[in-house]
């Protein structure tokens, strides 16, 4: 059993969003993303696999499909395969969001 600390893969870029895998197997992919500022990432879309994006800390706007979502820590949404998905910072504090992926991307997101 291979065990990581997610605290590891929290840190912040001045430039750009940060991402980093969590983990990745053959049926499941996670990532942390770490945002500050105005940061966000999307659109982006995978025609194969369902997602779950879930706040660890900050506060987060979401936009999937035609669904918006103002997102605190500990919530979730689910976004069907296909479904477009957009995630920005919506605080002066940063953000940190874990995404699970099933199965794996088709292409790196």
């Amino acid at each position: 059993m291979k065990t990581r600390d997610i605290r590891d893969l929290v840190w912040f870029s001045d430039d750009e969003a940060r991402t980093d895998t969590l983990f990745e197997s053959e049926q499941i992919w996670s990532q942390i993303v770490c945002l500050q500022k105005a940061q966000g990432i999307g659109p982006m879309t995978d025609a194969g696999a369902d997602a779950i994006v879930t706040v660890l800390a900050g506060q987060v706007s979401a936009q999937s499909g035609k669904g918006r979502a103002r997102m605190g820590q500990w919530e979730s949404i689910l976004v069907p395969v296909g479904t477009d998905l957009t995630l920005r910072n919506a605080s002066e504090e940063p953000s940190v969001i874990l995404m699970v992926l099933a199965p794996p991307p088709a292409s790196g997101i």
